[in-house]
């Protein structure tokens, strides 16, 4: 079974309460459930993170690569487009991370700083881009 850290960035705390017409109605707790649902079916064993603490995100990252863990995926949400320390972190690890998003950030004009350290990318599939993710995930192991 691989181990799978999925990070969820800044913001997404806030999911399903605003933006709900760029974002939809699912909350984070839904979104988490339905990946942990993925996952199980996938035989993967996943960790969740989520925090709007960019030291925090990083730290996980770090711990996860001290703890073996195969991949990551990251909805980096409001670290999308900072250059800082979570896109060193992202490039330092040992696993392949996949940058997510629910919607598509590209179409509204944003580009992102995370993904060129990340493996590869899922945008505007909605929950299901974690699904392609960690399906991807399961193929690289």
């Amino acid at each position: 079974m691989g181990k799978v850290l999925v990070i969820q960035g800044a913001g997404m705390n806030m999911r399903g309460r605003v933006q709900l017409e760029t974002f939809g109605p699912m909350t984070l707790g839904e979104m988490n459930e339905e990946i942990l649902g993925y996952a199980k079916g996938l035989d993967l064993d996943v960790e969740l993170f989520h925090s709007n603490i960019e030291g925090e995100v990083v730290n996980a990252l770090y711990d996860a690569h001290d703890r073996d863990f195969d991949a990551a995926l990251i909805n980096p949400a409001g670290y999308t487009t900072v250059a800082g320390p979570i896109r060193g972190a992202i490039a330092q690890v040992k696993f392949p991370v996949i940058e997510v998003h629910a919607s598509n950030p590209t179409a509204r004009g944003t580009v992102s700083e995370v993904l060129p350290v990340c493996k590869g990318a899922v945008y505007g599939f909605g929950i299901y881009g974690y699904k392609l993710a960690l399906e991807a995930v399961k193929q690289m192991a």
